[in-house]
């Protein structure tokens, strides 16, 4: 399941792009893939919330990311254990990851749910332009100045 709805955010200098992110883990796809972008632009997946589905059975849900280390080595870390009774929901704050990233459902048959927001960090062409506007009116007042 991949869902997505778009809407940005502005800010002074970078103008980020985020969508809506969420897939299924379970007994049909153990594993969700994002995928790296071709566009050259830095992307950001802001993981936030990871459940288990309604009919979850009550048995151990172990969800692992399996990404590029420093050394550039897969190795899947576990980020979640989940159980139906004691612990059916975590949030996170602050897990951020930079595809291309995929989770596995290493143990449990589901479903599992993950959601959060993909983000894509585009820069604004327009304030660039007015940077380089007001760069050359502050030199342009500088050699005013100096000839007085």
């Amino acid at each position: 399941m991949d869902t997505s709805l778009s809407f940005s955010l502005l800010l002074p200098e970078e103008k980020p792009v985020a969508e809506l992110w969420g897939c299924q883990l379970g007994a049909g796809a153990r594993s969700c893939v994002v995928k790296e972008a071709d566009d050259l632009l830095e992307h950001l997946l802001l993981l936030r919330t990871i459940c288990l589905g309604a009919d979850a059975g009550d048995e151990l849900h172990v969800v692992a990311v399996d990404s590029k280390n420093a050394s550039g080595e897969h190795r899947p870390v576990p980020i979640a254990t989940l159980r139906s009774s004691v612990l059916p929901m975590i949030s996170l704050r602050a897990l951020e990851l930079v595809p291309p990233v995929t989770f596995v459902l290493q143990c449990g048959s589901g479903p599992v749910y993950l959601s959060g927001q993909l983000v894509t960090l585009e820069d604004d062409v327009s304030s660039e332009d007015e940077e380089e506007e007001l760069s050359e009116e502050d030199a342009g007042d500088e050699d005013g100045d100096g000839g007085s």
